[in-house]
Protein backbone atom coordinates (compact mmCIF):
# COMPACT_ATOMS: atom_id res chain seq x y z
CA UNK A 1 0.00 0.00 0.00
CA UNK A 2 1.22 3.49 -0.84
CA UNK A 3 2.64 5.57 2.01
CA UNK A 4 0.90 8.56 0.40
CA UNK A 5 -2.61 9.24 1.66
CA UNK A 6 -4.93 11.97 0.37
CA UNK A 7 -7.89 12.98 2.48
CA UNK A 8 -10.35 13.86 -0.23
CA UNK A 9 -13.94 14.84 -0.94
CA UNK A 10 -14.86 14.32 -4.61
CA UNK A 11 -17.42 17.14 -4.60
CA UNK A 12 -14.71 19.68 -3.73
CA UNK A 13 -13.04 21.30 -6.73
CA UNK A 14 -9.74 21.98 -4.94
CA UNK A 15 -9.66 18.42 -3.64
CA UNK A 16 -10.19 17.10 -7.14
CA UNK A 17 -7.41 19.40 -8.34
CA UNK A 18 -4.91 17.81 -5.99
CA UNK A 19 -5.99 14.31 -7.00
CA UNK A 20 -5.77 15.22 -10.69
CA UNK A 21 -2.18 16.36 -10.13
CA UNK A 22 -1.35 13.05 -8.45
CA UNK A 23 -2.96 11.08 -11.27
CA UNK A 24 -1.15 13.13 -13.91
CA UNK A 25 2.22 12.67 -12.26
CA UNK A 26 1.50 8.95 -11.95
CA UNK A 27 1.77 8.55 -8.19
CA UNK A 28 0.15 5.63 -6.36
CA UNK A 29 -1.94 7.25 -3.65
CA UNK A 30 -4.35 5.99 -1.03
CA UNK A 31 -7.66 7.89 -0.94
CA UNK A 32 -9.46 8.55 2.34
CA UNK A 33 -12.89 10.12 1.82
CA UNK A 34 -13.85 12.95 4.19
CA UNK A 35 -17.50 13.83 3.63
CA UNK A 36 -17.86 17.56 4.20
CA UNK A 37 -21.65 17.36 3.90
CA UNK A 38 -21.62 15.07 6.94
CA UNK A 39 -19.06 17.34 8.69
CA UNK A 40 -16.54 14.50 8.94
CA UNK A 41 -13.79 17.11 8.72
CA UNK A 42 -14.68 18.11 12.29
CA UNK A 43 -13.99 14.68 13.75
CA UNK A 44 -11.28 14.73 16.40
CA UNK A 45 -8.98 12.40 14.48
CA UNK A 46 -9.01 14.68 11.44
CA UNK A 47 -8.63 17.86 13.49
CA UNK A 48 -5.45 16.42 14.99
CA UNK A 49 -4.13 15.93 11.48
CA UNK A 50 -5.31 19.28 10.11
CA UNK A 51 -6.61 21.89 12.57
CA UNK A 52 -7.93 23.94 9.64
CA UNK A 53 -10.19 20.93 8.90
CA UNK A 54 -10.12 21.29 5.12
CA UNK A 55 -9.64 18.99 2.16
CA UNK A 56 -7.53 18.07 0.41
CA UNK A 57 -5.02 17.08 3.05
CA UNK A 58 -1.94 15.02 2.17
CA UNK A 59 -0.15 12.66 4.53
CA UNK A 60 3.21 11.57 3.14
CA UNK A 61 4.68 9.26 5.76
CA UNK A 62 3.62 11.65 8.58
CA UNK A 63 4.49 14.80 6.64
CA UNK A 64 1.12 16.54 6.50
CA UNK A 65 0.26 19.26 4.01
CA UNK A 66 -2.96 20.95 2.98
CA UNK A 67 -4.05 23.48 0.34
CA UNK A 68 -4.53 21.83 -3.04
CA UNK A 69 -2.03 23.84 -5.07
CA UNK A 70 0.69 23.46 -2.45
CA UNK A 71 0.05 19.72 -2.54
CA UNK A 72 0.31 19.66 -6.35
CA UNK A 73 3.63 21.54 -6.26
CA UNK A 74 5.02 19.24 -3.58
CA UNK A 75 4.00 16.06 -5.40
CA UNK A 76 5.40 17.26 -8.71
CA UNK A 77 8.71 18.29 -7.15
CA UNK A 78 9.15 15.14 -5.08
CA UNK A 79 7.64 12.44 -7.27
CA UNK A 80 7.62 13.75 -10.83
CA UNK A 81 9.62 11.58 -13.23
CA UNK A 82 10.65 14.78 -15.01
CA UNK A 83 9.75 18.43 -14.70
CA UNK A 84 6.99 18.54 -17.32
CA UNK A 85 4.24 19.10 -14.79
CA UNK A 86 6.15 21.71 -12.75
CA UNK A 87 9.16 23.07 -14.68
CA UNK A 88 12.43 23.70 -12.87
CA UNK A 89 13.33 26.55 -15.23
CA UNK A 90 12.56 29.63 -13.12
CA UNK A 91 10.70 31.59 -15.76
CA UNK A 92 8.62 28.63 -16.91
CA UNK A 93 7.85 27.78 -13.29
CA UNK A 94 6.90 31.39 -12.61
CA UNK A 95 4.26 31.21 -15.33
CA UNK A 96 2.84 28.01 -13.84
CA UNK A 97 2.80 29.67 -10.41
CA UNK A 98 1.04 32.73 -11.80
CA UNK A 99 -1.68 30.54 -13.28
CA UNK A 100 -2.04 28.65 -9.99
CA UNK A 101 -2.43 31.94 -8.13
CA UNK A 102 -4.90 33.11 -10.78
CA UNK A 103 -6.98 30.05 -9.98
CA UNK A 104 -6.76 30.35 -6.20
CA UNK A 105 -7.20 34.13 -5.96
CA UNK A 106 -9.54 34.83 -8.87
CA UNK A 107 -11.18 31.98 -10.78
CA UNK A 108 -12.00 29.69 -7.87
CA UNK A 109 -13.04 32.67 -5.74
CA UNK A 110 -15.56 33.79 -8.38
CA UNK A 111 -16.94 30.27 -8.73
CA UNK A 112 -17.27 29.89 -4.97
CA UNK A 113 -19.04 33.25 -4.71
CA UNK A 114 -21.70 31.90 -7.05
CA UNK A 115 -22.09 28.38 -5.68
CA UNK A 116 -21.58 28.66 -1.91
CA UNK A 117 -24.68 30.82 -1.25
CA UNK A 118 -26.81 28.43 -3.31
CA UNK A 119 -25.47 25.33 -1.59
CA UNK A 120 -25.42 26.59 1.98
CA UNK A 121 -27.18 29.95 2.41
CA UNK A 122 -30.52 29.37 0.76
CA UNK A 123 -29.96 31.48 -2.34
CA UNK A 124 -31.96 30.33 -5.36
CA UNK A 125 -30.69 32.69 -8.07
CA UNK A 126 -27.29 33.75 -9.38
CA UNK A 127 -26.86 37.52 -9.23
CA UNK A 128 -26.01 39.20 -12.52
CA UNK A 129 -23.00 40.92 -10.93
CA UNK A 130 -21.55 37.51 -10.01
CA UNK A 131 -22.15 36.22 -13.53
CA UNK A 132 -20.36 39.25 -14.94
CA UNK A 133 -17.44 38.82 -12.51
CA UNK A 134 -16.91 35.21 -13.51
CA UNK A 135 -17.21 35.88 -17.23
CA UNK A 136 -14.67 38.69 -16.91
CA UNK A 137 -12.29 36.25 -15.24
CA UNK A 138 -12.94 33.65 -17.92
CA UNK A 139 -11.93 36.18 -20.55
CA UNK A 140 -8.46 36.24 -18.98
CA UNK A 141 -8.26 32.45 -19.06
CA UNK A 142 -9.31 32.54 -22.69
CA UNK A 143 -6.45 34.98 -23.35
CA UNK A 144 -3.94 32.71 -21.63
CA UNK A 145 -4.95 30.02 -24.10
CA UNK A 146 -4.37 32.26 -27.12
CA UNK A 147 -0.60 31.82 -27.07
CA UNK A 148 -0.21 28.29 -25.75
CA UNK A 149 -2.15 25.05 -26.09
CA UNK A 150 -2.36 24.66 -22.32
CA UNK A 151 -2.77 27.37 -19.70
CA UNK A 152 0.95 27.84 -18.96
CA UNK A 153 2.80 26.06 -21.77
CA UNK A 154 2.35 23.95 -24.88
CA UNK A 155 2.14 20.88 -22.66
CA UNK A 156 -0.01 20.27 -19.58
CA UNK A 157 1.23 21.34 -16.14
CA UNK A 158 -0.20 21.34 -12.63
CA UNK A 159 -1.74 24.70 -13.51
CA UNK A 160 -4.01 22.82 -15.90
CA UNK A 161 -5.03 20.18 -13.37
CA UNK A 162 -5.90 22.91 -10.86
CA UNK A 163 -7.82 25.16 -13.24
CA UNK A 164 -9.55 22.24 -14.93
CA UNK A 165 -10.87 21.09 -11.55
CA UNK A 166 -12.30 24.55 -10.92
CA UNK A 167 -13.75 24.86 -14.41
CA UNK A 168 -15.35 21.43 -14.35
CA UNK A 169 -17.34 22.45 -11.28
CA UNK A 170 -18.95 25.48 -12.88
CA UNK A 171 -19.44 23.70 -16.19
CA UNK A 172 -21.38 21.01 -14.33
CA UNK A 173 -23.66 23.77 -13.08
CA UNK A 174 -24.37 24.57 -16.73
CA UNK A 175 -22.18 27.62 -17.32
CA UNK A 176 -22.16 28.91 -20.89
CA UNK A 177 -18.63 29.15 -22.33
CA UNK A 178 -19.67 29.56 -25.95
CA UNK A 179 -18.04 33.02 -25.96
CA UNK A 180 -14.68 31.50 -25.01
CA UNK A 181 -13.50 29.27 -27.88
CA UNK A 182 -10.03 28.72 -26.46
CA UNK A 183 -11.47 27.46 -23.21
CA UNK A 184 -13.80 25.15 -25.13
CA UNK A 185 -10.87 23.67 -27.03
CA UNK A 186 -8.78 23.33 -23.86
CA UNK A 187 -11.57 21.60 -21.93
CA UNK A 188 -11.72 18.93 -24.64
CA UNK A 189 -7.99 18.33 -24.13
CA UNK A 190 -8.41 18.24 -20.34
CA UNK A 191 -10.94 15.44 -20.68
CA UNK A 192 -8.07 13.26 -21.91
CA UNK A 193 -5.89 13.87 -18.84
CA UNK A 194 -5.25 10.99 -16.41
CA UNK A 195 -7.95 11.05 -13.76
CA UNK A 196 -10.37 13.11 -15.83
CA UNK A 197 -13.28 10.63 -15.63
CA UNK A 198 -13.26 10.54 -11.82
CA UNK A 199 -12.94 14.33 -11.77
CA UNK A 200 -15.99 14.60 -14.01
CA UNK A 201 -17.92 12.28 -11.68
CA UNK A 202 -17.19 14.53 -8.71
CA UNK A 203 -17.96 17.68 -10.68
CA UNK A 204 -21.28 16.20 -11.79
CA UNK A 205 -22.26 15.53 -8.17
CA UNK A 206 -21.32 19.12 -7.32
CA UNK A 207 -23.28 20.50 -10.26
CA UNK A 208 -26.37 18.48 -9.42
CA UNK A 209 -26.28 19.73 -5.82
CA UNK A 210 -26.15 23.35 -6.99
CA UNK A 211 -28.72 23.02 -9.78
CA UNK A 212 -31.38 21.45 -7.59
CA UNK A 213 -31.38 24.63 -5.47
CA UNK A 214 -31.58 27.09 -8.37
CA UNK A 215 -35.04 28.45 -9.11
CA UNK A 216 -35.98 27.58 -12.67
Amino acid sequence: MSSLKLYHFPVSGPSRGALLAARAIGIPIQIEIVNLFKKEQLQESFLKLNPQHCVPTLDDNNFVLWESRAIACYLADKYGKDDQWYPKDLQKRAVVNQRLYFDSASLYVKIRAICFPILFLGETEIKQSLKDDLNSTLSFLNQFLEKTKWVAADHPTIADTSIYASMSSILAVGWDISSFPNIQRWIKDCLLLPGAPENEDGARTFGDAVKKNIKQ
